[in-house]
């Protein structure tokens, strides 16, 4: 497979986590609460997965690999509860500038785990990805904003998880086929969401027949198919890299917001969003040339 595939692999999966934030801005709106939204998306979205997984080849797994990517599906699961609970207490530009911290807290995780130092165009790229998120979430024009500390924890809590999973998903068990990994990653972070979120204090009948339609576009979009892009592409490519192609993420929250949601998004948002687009291509160009020139030779 070509080396584009798998960066564009990450970079959609990177996209469909921007989709969260809107959704999940309907279903507070329409009055669900975290647990609700949170313990609906990944119930909904791991039932989908495994079905899914019935239909194609399944490698037979050991109890030590199942409980590696069951585990491993943890601060995917952690990710969803931070970040939600960043959303109720912060106001969204600001909570998602949190978030985005998982560019240089990957990178500098690379760098503890496997001394892989980051080259001096990465680090130019994480700067130009973070400076255009500050525009992008317009934290200069948009007046004073209310910043709760138990907010800001949350939004660092979630870069952290995030920056965890995206190493997880280029690490743990990379021989497994790409749907029962996901399949058995989703389960895992499904079941440290249910044991957070009590879901014996709001699963009723009622409440699941009216969030069902959040649980769907929260499932497919947070759930089902950023873990099988990332398992696609994240083993090939380096949760470094990885880091900042996932940064595609802010550009999408704002174009939704603005679709979906009728948000009014001005001049120096898509400033942002263009910087950060540069910053992604900056830091990834000679990455894909050189993975290119290495399979072109093998080839040979």
């Amino acid at each position: 497979m070509k080396v584009w595939v798998y960066v564009l692999c990450v970079f959609l999966g990177g996209c469909s986590f921007g989709v969260l934030s809107t959704f999940v801005k309907l279903a507070y709106e329409s009055g669900f609460n975290m647990f609700e939204v949170t313990g609906s998306q990944f119930i909904i979205g791991t039932i989908i997965i495994w079905i899914l997984t019935l239909f194609v080849h399944k490698q037979k797994l050991s109890f030590s690999q199942m409980a590696k990517l069951l585990l491993g599906g943890t601060p995917m699961g952690l990710t969803g509860i931070f970040y939600y609970f960043s959303l109720e207490t912060l106001d969204a530009s600001l909570a998602i500038i949190f978030l985005f911290q998982f560019i240089w807290i990957g990178a500098i995780v690379e760098w503890m785990l496997f001394k892989n130092k980051p080259s001096t165009k990465k680090i130019s790229s994480i700067i130009i990805v973070l400076l255009g998120s500050i525009f992008a979430a317009d934290i200069f024009t948009s007046g004073e904003k209310t910043i709760d500390m138990a907010g800001i924890v949350w939004g660092i809590l979630a870069a952290l998880s995030y920056s965890l999973f995206l190493l997880i998903s280029s690490l743990v068990e990379k021989e497994v086929p790409t749907l029962q990994r996901s399949a058995l990653l989703s389960t895992g972070a499904m079941i440290i969401v249910l044991v957070i979120t009590n879901p014996l204090s709001w699963m009723g009948a009622h409440t699941l027949i009216d969030i069902f339609p959040y649980g769907i576009l929260l499932g497919l979009f947070g759930v089902v198919i950023p873990p099988i892009l990332f398992s696609i592409g994240m083993p090939q490519i380096g949760p470094g890299a990885g880091s900042i192609l996932t940064a595609s993420e802010l550009p999408v929250a704002v174009l939704l917001s603005m679709i979906v949601l009728s948000e009014q998004v001005i001049w120096i948002q898509w400033v942002g969003v263009f910087i950060i687009l540069f910053g992604i291509v900056l830091g990834n160009v000679s990455f894909v040339s050189n993975k290119i020139k290495r399979q072109h030779l093998i080839s040979k």
